[in-house]
């Protein structure tokens, strides 16, 4: 679980604008006492949106396991915030 402050680091934005998020619907939280609490899951989803990758080869598209590959774009924009 993230607080607002922890998820507007990771996606480089400001915490007003994560809130706004919340309230708006775009990124589910729950609320803990007068805080928001915000998934890690739920926040990869908008960083996919926020970072979105190039069209990539079919072949590329899935994992050897057949998983669908992960966002490079958004974890390497994560590795770079230190997340």
């Amino acid at each position: 679980m993230l607080t607002v402050a922890q998820a507007a680091d990771r996606v480089g934005r400001n915490p007003e604008t994560i809130r706004r998020w919340i309230r708006s619907g775009r990124l589910p939280a729950r609320r803990v006492g007068q805080h928001h609490a915000i998934e890690d899951r739920d926040l990869r989803m908008i960083e996919d949106a926020l970072f979105p990758m190039a069209d990539l080869p079919e072949e590329w598209q899935v994992g050897d396991d057949g998983s669908p590959a992960p966002n490079w774009v958004a974890a390497l924009h994560r590795s770079r915030s230190g997340h």
